[in-house]
C-alpha cells in the first residue's frame, strides 16, 4: 500500500523546457492535478518558440551563438526556479525533455530524489521522418548521440505504449525494465459531445491536425477522389503543416468538388465542426511514428462522441476494438478508406453504436483523470523503489 494519501500527497516537480501548450503536457499536468493524493510544482522555462523554430534550429540554426545564448538563459531560469521550488518526491520531465534530462538528473539527485522522463516521441525518429536527418546528417548524428545520452540519465522512462518503448529501448540499447507506459488521451474539458448534430442532407467527414508525412494525407485525398461523384460525401480539413501546400495543390489539380480546406479556426468553430462530423479521421501514414502511436486526433474524435476511422496497427488494436470502438483500415489505401466511409454512411445505427462504445472506452482509459492516474501509478513505483 502506498504511503501517500490526500493528507500526505505525492509531490511532483514538473520540470523542463517542455512545450507548455502541447496537448500531452497539458493532459499530464491536469491529470496529475486531478488526483486527490498528488500535488504538482511547475518548474518550467521557455526555450522553443514553436515547430518552425525547432525545425530551423535542427536545420543548422543550432550552430549560431544566438541559439546557445537562448539555451544558457533557459537553463539559468530552470536552475533558479528549481532552487526556489519546495521539496518534492519525484521529478517528472515533460516532453520534449531528452536534453533537459542532463540538468534534471543533477538537480533532482542533489536533493536525493528520482527522475522520470516522459519520452512521448523519439526526437531522432521525428527528425528522420521529416527529412531533417537526410538534409543535415551532422545534425542527425548529434541528435542521436544527445538523445541516447539523455535517455540514460533518468531513473524511469515513460513511453506511450510497449511497442514504442521496445523500439526506443532497442534503438538506444536501454534496459526494458526501465520503461513504464502511459497512453495518449484527450482533454475532455475541451473535447466532449456538443449539442450540435451532423447534417441530414450530406455525409460529413472531418480531418483536423497537422499536415505531416506520418498522417497519410494522400490516402485521405485519394479517398475523396474516389468519392468525387458521390455528392452525399463531403470532406472538411482543419489545420496546417508542412504538407498542406502540396495537398491543397493536388486537390486543385484534381478539381475535387467535395473537399473544403478551412485552415486554422477558432476553438469553438473546430469543436462544432467535429461535433457535426458523421466520421472523424485519424492517421493513415505508414511511417514508424504513425504506427507506434495512437495520435491525439483519434482520442479527440472519440472524446467528441464521433465515429473514428484510422489506419490499422498492432498499437491501436491493443487499445481499441476494430469495428466496435473504431473502424481500422489498411494504411495508405484510399480505396479502403472510401469503402469504410460508404459502410458507415449506409449503416447509421452501427456507426452510432461504434461512436458510443469508443467514447466509453476513451473515458475509461484516456481521459484527463485516467491518464493522470496511470502517470501517478508509474511515479509511485519509482518513488517506492528509489
Amino acid at each position: 500500500m502506498s504511503r501517500f494519501s490526500p493528507d500526505n500527497p505525492l509531490r511532483v516537480c514538473y520540470f523542463g523546457t517542455y512545450r507548455a501548450s502541447y496537448t500531452r503536457n497539458q493532459i499530464i499536468l491536469k491529470g496529475l492535478q486531478a488526483q486527490p493524493d498528488v500535488t504538482v510544482t511547475v518548474c518550467h522555462a521557455t526555450l522553443w518558440q514553436g515547430i518552425e523554430d525547432r525545425v530551423a534550429q535542427a536545420s543548422g540554426g543550432w550552430r549560431r551563438p544566438a541559439f546557445w545564448r537562448r539555451v544558457a538563459e533557459a537553463y539559468r531560469q530552470l536552475i533558479r526556479r528549481h532552487r526556489a521550488a519546495p521539496d518534492y518526491d519525484v521529478m517528472l520531465i515533460g516532453y520534449p525533455g531528452q536534453f533537459d534530462a542532463f540538468l534534471g538528473r543533477r538537480l533532482a539527485h542533489a536533493r536525493g530524489r528520482p527522475v522520470a522522463l516522459d519520452i512521448l516521441m523519439s526526437l531522432h525518429l521525428v527528425a528522420e521522418e521529416r527529412g531533417l536527418i537526410a538534409a543535415h546528417p551532422t545534425t542527425g548524428r548529434l541528435i542521436f548521440r544527445l538523445e541516447q545520452s539523455g535517455l540514460r540519465r533518468p531513473d524511469l522512462l515513460i513511453a506511450e505504449n510497449p511497442e514504442y518503448g521496445q523500439y526506443i529501448a532497442a534503438k538506444y540499447d536501454l534496459p526494458a525494465e526501465q520503461f513504464r507506459f502511459v497512453p495518449h488521451g484527450a482533454d475532455e474539458t475541451v473535447f466532449h459531445p456538443r449539442p450540435v448534430q451532423p447534417p441530414l442532407d450530406h455525409f460529413r467527414v472531418t480531418y483536423h491536425g497537422g499536415y505531416l508525412p506520418s498522417h497519410g494525407m494522400d490516402a485521405i485525398l485519394g479517398a475523396a477522389a474516389l468519392l468525387r461523384d458521390d455528392e452525399n460525401v463531403r470532406f472538411h480539413f482543419y489545420g496546417s503543416g508542412p504538407e498542406k501546400e502540396r495537398i491543397v495543390r493536388l486537390a486543385d489539380e484534381w478539381a475535387l468538388p467535395n473537399v473544403t480546406f478551412h485552415g486554422f479556426v477558432s476553438q469553438d468553430e473546430l469543436l462544432d465542426s467535429l461535433a457535426q462530423a458523421h466520421v472523424c479521421l485519424g492517421v493513415f501514414g505508414t511511417t514508424r511514428q504513425a504506427q507506434f502511436t495512437i495520435q491525439n486526433k483519434v482520442w479527440e474524435g472519440l472524446a467528441m462522441g464521433r465515429a473514428v476511422v484510422s489506419g490499422d496497427s498492432p498499437t491501436i488494436r491493443a487499445a481499441l476494438a476494430d469495428r466496435q470502438e473504431v473502424y481500422l483500415i489498411e494504411r495508405d489505401d484510399p480505396a479502403a478508406l472510401a469503402a469504410a466511409l460508404r459502410a458507415l454512411r449506409d449503416d447509421p445505427a452501427w456507426r452510432e453504436r461504434m461512436a458510443a462504445a469508443g467514447h466509453t472506452r476513451y473515458l475509461a482509459g484516456n481521459s484527463i483523470a485516467a491518464v493522470g492516474r496511470q502517470m501517478k501509478e508509474a511515479l509511485l513505483m519509482l518513488v517506492e523503489d528509489f
